[in-house]
C-alpha cells in the first residue's frame, strides 16, 4: 500500500474502565430500558427538541463501517408538505404490495398485527428520518470508489439510531415500503444513493396500542461454547 494512503494512528486512551460489579450492573440497566422499547404505529403531533434528533444521529453516526466509508445519509423531515408526499407514495406501493406483490404466506404473518395499506404515521409524527445507504462515491476526478459492507454498516448505525432515541425518550417504528426509489425523488437524493429505511419518531400518541407479544428466550436465540 502507498504509504501517502495510510491513516494516521494514535494510542486508544480513552475507553471507559468499570468493575465487574458496575459492568454487570450497567448491564441490567440497559437491559431494563431495552426491553421497554416497542414500535408503535400512532403518534402524537408534539414536536420533539431538534437537538434530541440531532444527538441521535451524531450517536448513529458513530456506528462501525466497511473500510470507515460511514455509507450512510440520514434526512430528517419534519415539513408537513413532504411527509404529505412520502405518506401519499409509500400507500400506493403499499396498496400494491398487499394486493399483488406480497405472497400469501407474507399476509398471513403481518395478519395477527393488523397491518394494512394505510400509513397516516407517516404523517401523523412530528419527525420522519428517512436513511440512505450509499453504494459508492466520487473521487475528484468523477471516478467511482465503491463501498463495502454496506447494508451491515447502515444497519448498525440504523440499530444505534433507534437505540439512542429511545433512551432519550422518543419512541419510533421502522417503516420499508417496497420498492422505495419514490424517496430518492422526493428528497432529491443522488443516484448513488438507496433508500433503506424510514424510521418515524415521536412520542406516542394517548390512544396507541402495542400487540401483546413475546420476544424469544436467551437460550433460543443464543449459544454458549465454553
Amino acid at each position: 500500500m502507498n504509504d501517502s494512503l495510510k491513516h494516521q494512528f494514535q494510542k486508544f486512551e480513552n475507553f471507559p474502565k468499570y468493575s465487574e460489579e458496575e459492568m454487570i450492573t450497567k448491564s441490567e440497566e440497559f437491559l431494563k430500558l431495552m426491553k421497554s422499547r416497542r414500535t408503535i404505529r400512532s403518534f402524537s403531533n408534539k414536536a420533539i427538541p431538534e437537538e434530541v434528533i440531532s444527538n441521535s444521529i451524531k450517536s448513529a453516526a458513530t456506528a462501525p463501517s466497511g473500510a470507515n466509508f460511514q455509507p450512510w445519509h440520514f434526512i430528517v423531515v419534519y415539513n408537513k408538505n413532504i411527509k404529505k408526499k412520502i405518506r401519499l407514495a409509500a400507500e400506493k406501493e403499499e396498496r400494491e404490495f398487499y394486493s399483488d406483490r406480497a405472497p400469501e404466506e407474507w399476509l398471513q404473518a403481518l395478519a395477527p398485527l393488523g397491518t394494512d395499506a394505510n400509513k397516516l404515521f407517516l404523517e401523523e409524527a412530528p419527525v420522519l428520518i428517512v436513511i440512505f445507504e450509499e453504494k459508492f462515491s466520487t473521487d475528484s476526478k468523477a471516478e467511482k470508489i465503491k463501498h463495502y459492507y454496506t447494508k451491515e454498516s447502515v444497519g448498525i448505525a440504523t440499530g444505534i439510531l433507534i437505540t439512542a432515541l429511545h433512551n432519550s425518550g422518543i419512541a419510533t417504528l421502522t417503516h420499508t415500503p417496497s420498492p422505495m426509489n419514490f424517496l430518492n425523488d422526493i428528497l432529491n437524493r443522488p443516484k448513488n444513493e438507496k433508500p433503506y429505511l424510514i424510521l418515524v419518531a415521536g412520542y406516542p400518541a394517548k390512544e396507541a396500542e402495542i400487540p401483546v407479544i413475546e420476544k424469544k428466550s436467551f437460550e433460543v436465540v443464543a449459544t454458549i461454547l465454553k
